[in-house]
């Protein structure tokens, strides 16, 4: 099914076009999720809200202003973000014994395969430095551009030219 096919079932709410855009879509936006959330429950948590706002906002998708993977990876990544910086998920996290870091040694081969479950990262590492460590901060470890600005103590104008000139560069990359 094409996205022009695709787009109008999902303004008519039908769940059988729903379903598709979960089965197709799913893995790679749990990948960005659990790239930016460690716990794979609660990571898997965010992935069904974040299909649960696809499916109540699919109304304000605008095909002009970009692609629909990019508007729902978007979505994903915003959950997921707007989750770290939850209360109630940052004192959980403040109770966690030193076992449920213990895999982290043992998967750091798999969260480099996580980071690329998109594809993107091959595009990134063509890029100069910069914009390797702007798009690593802003989009892979899921900083704002003021906590970027801070962490490359940059100013935070720069941050979003470079960003912007960045993701200008990868498009041309990427030919899209």
């Amino acid at each position: 099914m094409t996205q022009e096919e695709l787009l109008p079932l999902l303004l008519k709410k039908d769940g059988h076009a729903f379903t598709y855009v979960y089965d197709m879509y799913s893995k790679s936006l749990f990948a960005v999720i659990s790239n930016l959330i460690r716990d794979q429950e609660e990571a898997e948590d965010v992935l069904q809200e974040s299909f649960v706002k696809i499916w109540k906002n699919i109304d304000s998708y605008n095909e002009s202003k970009g692609r629909f993977y990019t508007w729902i990876l978007n979505i994903a990544r915003n959950t997921a973000i707007d989750k770290l910086r939850s209360k109630g998920f940052n004192n959980s996290q403040k109770n966690l014994s030193s076992d449920n870091f213990v895999h982290l040694l043992d998967d750091s081969n798999k969260m480099i395969n996580r980071i690329d479950t998109i594809g993107i990262q091959e595009f990134v590492k063509k890029l100069k430095p910069k914009c390797i460590q702007i798009i690593d901060l802003l989009f892979f470890k899921g900083y704002t551009q003021q906590e970027a600005s801070e962490e490359l103590e940059i100013p935070l104008g720069t941050v979003k030219t470079q960003n912007r000139n960045c993701i200008n560069d990868l498009r041309n990359f990427l030919k899209v």
